[in-house]
């Protein structure tokens, strides 16, 4: 795909980025930040600076992030016991 110039707002101010996602993809990633910092309003109520609360925002979508992967991780180790059971249950049988 090729990249193309994406525009959106956030605190009243304007960002843009180019991107080869797709327009979809795009608006879940901007949805997921405004949903992050933004209320449910779409209002910004904070006297802190909206450059501090990117940044936040992006640490609390990147310990996230980090939580999921980790949950990943061990249900795949608990999927991996499994099997292997079940394999050395089917080795006994022979």
């Amino acid at each position: 795909m090729e990249e193309r110039l994406v525009r959106f707002s956030l605190f009243g101010q304007e960002f843009t980025f180019y991107s080869d996602a797709s327009e979809s993809e795009v608006d879940k990633v901007v949805g997921i930040l405004r949903n992050e910092l933004e209320g449910s309003d779409g209002t910004y109520t904070s006297t802190v600076p909206s450059s501090k609360l990117l940044v936040l925002g992006c640490l609390r979508i990147a310990a996230r992030y980090v939580k999921l992967s980790r949950e990943f991780e061990e249900y795949r180790d608990r999927q991996d016991r499994s099997i292997d059971g079940l394999i050395d249950k089917m080795s006994e049988i022979d």
